[in-house]
């Protein structure tokens, strides 16, 4: 008989009639003494020995194997698990559903016990040479100039494959995503829009993108944050609006807002038809002109590519639609905002995650030495 660690829980393994059998003790490996460890270990042990004794006299049996479905049947029951569990933040399933694309690509027909470590390291280097091409387009032109994957991109999709094979972990033995290191990541290289680019951007930007930069710029808040601001959580009266969506405490939070925040906002809040400030876009064939179609029932999903075709016009060096939460965030810091307070106004739960914004130029060094000389001289 043999005891092994699977994902933190210790199972059991031994043949049986020419069989080889395996199942759960439910005992965690987990402890904090090695004297707990021992026991936890003994327990397992006893609860296996237990049980292989029940099989001898024929107390319980081998039940009969489960079939072990193909990537394709598999995604299908995560994606299905996953619109339900995360009902309440449709931002994880829909990037679970676009990172199975390219899986369902590569693994489709393949049963589950049928892919290895190797397999995916094999995955992970196909998609890392691959191009994005921008949406809708498929010209040789467009995949002359299509950029390269992004590390980030790549490793959602091994996470969304890692997380598949978890939720069939009674059907596998072994999760191949587990061994392979993922891709590493830049999430520090961040991008600060001067103000003359500020300026240009927001002249050559069309609606609804104007009104959602020009808030993100004057309160530092997500984009997909703007997106979904309903009427009654904006008080224009007491100047600010309480955001209730995000994973931790700290994303729910009551943002205050500036002049020019507070007139987009008032501004939309005349004119909105329904609950969203920023509604969606209704489907064609609605007998309206496509700039007037607005689904008052729903928030905008994205504006990449409004957002693109802004910088192409205003000849601006490139940046993302979210680096404008970086630009306020970094400017804040500049300004004197200490970061515990611009954690809270971020939403982020750790002070850790705006260090990268704390990066002052010269003068605010040589500033800042001249206030404490001030402060020893007085």
């Amino acid at each position: 008989m043999n005891i092994y660690d699977r994902d933190g829980t210790y199972w059991f393994r031994f043949m049986h009639n020419g069989r080889r059998f395996r199942k759960s003790t439910g005992i965690k490996v987990a402890a904090q003494t090695r004297k707990q460890r021992n026991q936890h270990q003994t327990d397992a042990e006893e609860i296996a020995a237990a049980y292989r004794t029940k099989m001898a006299k024929g107390e319980v049996g081998i039940e009969e194997p489960k079939r072990i479905p193909t990537l394709t049947q598999a995604m299908k029951d995560f994606l299905e698990w996953s619109e339900q569990e995360y009902a309440t933040h449709p931002n994880t399933h829909r990037r679970y559903e676009i990172s199975s694309a390219a899986l369902l690509r590569y693994f489709g027909t393949k049963t589950l016990d049928r892919i290895t470590s190797d397999d995916v390291e094999r995955f992970k280097t196909w998609r890392a040479k691959q191009k994005k091409l921008p949406q809708g387009k498929k010209s040789k032109k467009a995949r002359k100039s299509a950029k390269m994957l992004r590390p980030a991109t790549v490793n959602r999709e091994l996470a969304c494959l890692k997380h598949v094979f978890t939720r069939n972990c009674e059907l596998v033995a072994r999760n191949p995503v587990k061994g392979v290191k993922f891709l590493e990541e830049d999430n520090e290289q961040t991008r600060v829009l001067t103000l003359e680019e500020e300026k240009l951007y927001l002249m050559a930007a069309t609606q609804p993108l104007q009104d959602v930069a020009t808030v993100m710029l004057e309160t530092g808040m997500r984009p997909e944050e703007v997106y979904r601001i309903r009427r009654e959580n904006v008080y224009l009266d007491q100047g600010y609006l309480f955001n209730p969506y995000g994973k931790t405490k700290a994303a729910r939070r009551k943002i205050p807002l500036s002049e020019p925040a507070l007139a987009v906002l008032a501004r939309r809040m005349e004119k909105a038809r329904g609950d969203y400030l920023f509604p969606g876009r209704a489907p064609a064939g609605e007998g309206k002109p496509k700039a007037e179609r607005t689904d008052s029932d729903k928030p905008i999903v994205k504006l990449n590519a409004a957002h693109t075709a802004t910088v192409t016009r205003c000849k601006v060096a490139p940046f993302r639609l979210y680096d404008l939460r970086h630009t306020w965030a970094t400017r804040s810091a500049q300004a004197g905002v200490d970061l515990v307070t611009l954690a809270a106004m971020l939403g982020h739960s750790r002070i850790q995650m705006v260090l990268r914004y704390a990066h002052p130029t010269e003068e605010h060094q040589f500033a800042a030495m001249e206030k404490r000389l001030r402060y020893m001289a007085g």
